[in-house]
């Protein structure tokens, strides 16, 4: 793989409001943006020497300027980059904006009463009635759903091949013996049917198709201004993740997230919402846990042993908010559906990115 030595650091605009100028009009250096430069040449080294396979882009934003940008392989500015579940992360974020608007109470109301225009339900119980947003936010709702187990009902792979999405999601049978825990969850299971259930919720709750809710709500005051959403073939709008969108775009919403739901002094997403989604409700595996559609794990930094949460997606990509180094990065990757790819992103985090940031 070719490698261009080119610095691409921020790109001019001092803050991420806005659109990016040139990039000689930033830093020329990592150095002078506070930067370590040493471990991200010896990072676009291993990249080149194909450690890293089928990596598309690594940013850097810190104190909200952009102040790395590489691109590799078939990465570039332009690039719709598919993140897979990444994306997932954004439905939450409209939830909270739609909490805010007053359209829904809290996250702690019953799921299934916004979806009654679909009654009668199959498989209806009580544990399924008893199913809040909350409870499909943390992956641990009643519904029998787990994309990590071919033979779950409510494996994502079986919803793909249905006409109407929602109409199959909302028949799905609860599990067997369903139990909550002291803090009222049940087990945690990666399941992207609550994310596509809680982007139907947000729609019949705000009048507003949810796609359209989520670009006029979040995406166009970022300055963001192209996407890519997924459908059904019902015209359903996939909230489980497939949201393709700019790196640069990407980064946005993470520096959104990380300044406390904040952009260019508007406050697009409420602040308290941001810090519940940022709190820890579930160990989803050990040493990694879960909020509410994002991951947290505790790394070695400048600044000691600190947490960073990031969106995760299928492929290795990776949205970062370590948010005690005032910091967000940005890492795409198309490496889908080979086993061990989240690793590798973890393992250049580790090794060359976060060893490039100075403690806040």
């Amino acid at each position: 793989m070719l490698i261009n030595r080119q610095w691409f650091a921020l790109i001019g605009v001092g803050v991420l409001a806005g659109t990016f100028a040139s990039a000689e009009a930033g830093p020329k250096s990592p150095h002078s943006a506070g930067l370590d430069g040493k471990p991200l040449l010896e990072l676009e080294h291993a990249i080149g020497l194909g450690e890293y396979p089928k990596t598309t882009s690594i940013l850097i934003i810190r104190h909200g300027r952009l102040v790395y940008e590489r691109y590799f392989g078939e990465g570039s500015k332009e690039l719709l980059n598919n993140t897979r579940s990444a994306t997932k992360f954004l439905t939450t974020l409209a939830l909270g904006v739609a909490i805010g608007d007053r359209a829904i109470p809290s996250e702690h109301v019953p799921a299934f009463p916004f979806l009654s225009d679909l009654k009668p339900f199959q498989n209806d119980s009580a544990d399924k009635r008893a199913i809040t947003l909350e409870d499909m936010l943390t992956m641990s709702s009643a519904l029998a759903c787990d994309d990590n187990d071919d033979a779950s009902p409510g494996n994502e792979d079986n919803m793909h091949s249905q006409g109407n999405w929602t109409r199959w999601a909302v028949d799905l049978p609860t599990m067997r013996s369903f139990a909550r825990d002291a803090q009222g969850l049940g087990t945690w299971r990666y399941c992207t049917t609550n994310a596509f259930l809680i982007g139907q919720v947000i729609q019949r709750a705000t009048h507003v198709q949810v796609d359209s809710y989520t670009e006029d709500r979040i995406l166009r005051p970022l300055g963001i201004s192209r996407w890519n959403w997924s459908y059904s073939p019902a015209h359903e709008v996939m909230t489980g993740g497939g949201l393709q969108l700019r790196s640069r775009d990407l980064a946005k919403i993470a520096w959104m997230v990380a300044d406390k739901g904040r952009w260019k002094g508007q406050q697009i997403v409420p602040a308290n919402w941001i810090e519940s989604a940022l709190t820890i409700r579930r160990a989803s595996r050990p040493e990694q846990n879960y909020g509410y559609f994002i991951f947290e794990e505790d790394y070695s930094t400048a600044c000691g042993i600190r947490p960073v949460w990031y969106m995760a997606g299928n492929g290795g990509s990776q949205i970062l908010m370590p948010r005690e180094l005032g910091a967000a990065i940005v890492i795409t990757r198309t490496a889908f559906n080979v086993h061990g790819s989240s690793l590798q992103t973890a393992d250049m985090l580790k090794k060359y990115i976060l060893p490039s940031l100075p403690c806040a």
